[in-house]
């Protein structure tokens, strides 16, 4: 897989240095790096897509080979001629391209603004068409479907299999690479402690607070880490994860409420402590995974994490049954 978006890369780069993009409607600009001879897309097929979405200053917005998930639609209508839609008629299966779509003519032509805040004329998309469904001529568009349906379905199994089947070995090899020593508990959390903090450990209903980076066992295409979450202001701008209305610094998280390894990890240290947390699947996102995250099914995650605090819930007054509570007015100012 990773070696795959390399030369994808290497291709894309290389071609682009010797070759101009090709001009289409809308504003589009592209170049197909490789062209696999297949039939070209068109309207109502159903594609199977793995792709990177950048901003015109090469700042990487989505990526679907860091997240090992590609991405399944039908093609719709164009709703302008250089669209989404229109350019993708433009490809066909096994084909790899860039592509730029013109911000200001999608804005135009779309009636939905330009993302706030950004100054880019382009969103830039690098592509590789992994599979096309097309509907045969005369074909009911109910046994399409259907046959659509059952294609995707067992596609996605195999591809669930996989993960599920590599998970042990992600592991292993993020242990070894980063010479760890883990200790591993009965449920399968392994964990590294490097400051055990105070002796006094966090119980349920405690709330924490921590500072963390969360990322997966595996790297990004580029052999940085693969950074999910963070509270970080730092780290979350190198990673390309920073949003400007996140709180960052020691975050509040209420031991109970978080995914179970992150849960029995934490009440490994006491106030002041650090530990390095390898979470399986199981004792984290599982089968479904978090997608809108960038977690894919069957992935396992690594946590940096430091408690700083660690706050017990404060206990309601106790009342008598049936008494009524009068009201304190405070005593009148007197004047001298």
């Amino acid at each position: 897989m990773k070696k795959g978006i390399v030369i994808l890369f290497a291709a894309a780069l290389g071609l682009a240095a010797c070759n101009n993009y090709k001009k289409g409607p809308g504003g589009l600009s592209y170049i197909i790096h490789k062209d696999g001879g297949g039939t070209k897309i068109k309207e109502g097929d159903i594609v199977k897509l793995n792709f990177i979405q950048k901003s015109e200053k090469d700042s990487v917005m989505f990526n679907t080979w860091d997240m090992e998930q590609p991405q399944v639609f039908p093609v719709a209508k164009k709703v302008y001629a250089g669209d989404m839609n229109d350019v993708l008629t433009l490809f066909g299966e096994g084909d790899s391209a860039t592509f730029k779509l013109d911000l200001d003519t999608m804005a135009a032509r779309s009636g939905q603004p330009k993302p706030q805040g950004t100054k880019d004329k382009y969103i830039v998309f690098t592509v590789k068409v992994e599979k096309v469904l097309a509907k045969a001529a005369g074909e009911a568009d109910s046994t399409f479907q259907k046959k659509a349906r059952e294609f995707f379905e067992k596609d996605y199994k195999a591809s669930i299999d996989k993960k599920k089947g590599a998970e042990a070995g992600k592991i292993k090899k993020y242990i070894a690479d980063n010479n760890l020593k883990t200790t591993t508990t009965a449920s399968g959390l392994q964990y590294v402690i490097s400051k055990p903090g105070d002796a006094v450990k966090p119980a349920l209903g405690d709330t924490m607070m921590v500072n963390y980076t969360g990322k997966l066992t595996t790297k990004k295409s580029d052999g940085k880490d693969n950074i999910f979450d963070t509270s970080d202001e730092k780290v979350a701008k190198e990673a390309g994860k920073f949003h400007a209305m996140a709180q960052y610094g020691p975050r509040p998280i209420t031991l109970g409420r978080a995914i179970p390894g992150f849960d029995e990890g934490l009440q490994l240290i006491g106030k002041g402590g650090k530990i390095t947390l390898i979470i399986p699947s199981n004792l984290a996102y599982g089968e479904g995974g978090m997608p809108q995250g960038g977690i894919s099914p069957f992935s396992p995650l690594v946590f940096e994490v430091e408690l700083t605090d660690i706050k017990k819930p404060v206990a309601a007054p106790a009342t008598v049954p049936g008494a009524t509570v009068t009201p304190v007015t405070p005593a009148p100012t007197v004047k001298k």
